[in-house]
């Protein structure tokens, strides 16, 4: 009897790889969830909404929106193999999340007289991690750059209010802030527009790497 060989079933034909799936951009997500909530807690930084009760309205947003969406973004950016946008997003995903578990859980439960201290080390921590985030941001482009420059100097201020109990520097921190909402407002509509219609019509201005 003859043997044959039934077609497809030669284990020594390796298997034709599978093509990679396509995923959409998750870096106009991660953006416009930074923006949506750095606006918001920032008209309140910034003394434009004097009632401080009213910063409540920030917690959900920090938890859902600037914290698990941010984060989810980032793991999307793990999936693209983009390391500076997967840290990024996880980081300040995790930042909301930490700030919404920080107003809510811990900062009512310190000494008075010191609570500033816990909350300007907070600051000083994240004010550290944006600036090397932002020596990277120099080689990507230039919406980047812009966001993160400001983002630095927007924690900066807001550690220094904090640790020197001043209203005035919080108060431009709050300032910054805002501006840095623009900004990665910005840098989300362009990632959004430019996806959609498939061309560049909205500059990021790109840099070499």
């Amino acid at each position: 009897m003859n043997d044959t060989q039934t077609p497809g079933t030669d284990e020594r034909t390796p298997a034709s790889p599978a093509a990679p799936t396509q995923i959409a951009d998750p870096g106009p997500l991660g953006l416009a969830a930074f923006a949506l909530t750095t606006f918001v807690l920032s008209v309140f930084n910034a003394g434009l909404i004097k009632d401080g009760a009213l910063e409540a309205v920030v917690l959900p947003l920090a938890l859902w929106y600037g914290g698990i969406a941010q984060v989810l973004a980032g793991m999307w950016e793990f999936r693209k193999n983009n390391t500076f946008g997967a840290v990024a997003f996880t980081s300040y995903g995790s930042f909301w999340l930490s700030f919404a578990a920080y107003v809510q859980f811990v900062a009512p439960k310190l000494p008075a007289a010191h609570a500033h201290q816990a909350t300007g080390l907070f600051l000083l921590a994240w004010a550290i991690f944006t600036l090397y985030m932002t020596i990277v941001a120099t080689r990507i482009n230039g919406v980047l750059i812009a966001v993160f420059t400001v983002l630095s100097l927007t924690f900066v201020l807001l550690a220094a209010g904090a640790l020197g109990q001043s209203t005035g520097v919080s108060h431009a921190g709050g300032w910054a802030g805002l501006l840095t909402a623009v900004l990665a407002w910005y840098g989300s509509f362009a990632g959004v527009a430019n996806a959609t219609w498939k061309d560049k019509s909205l500059p990021t201005w790109p840099l070499a790497g």
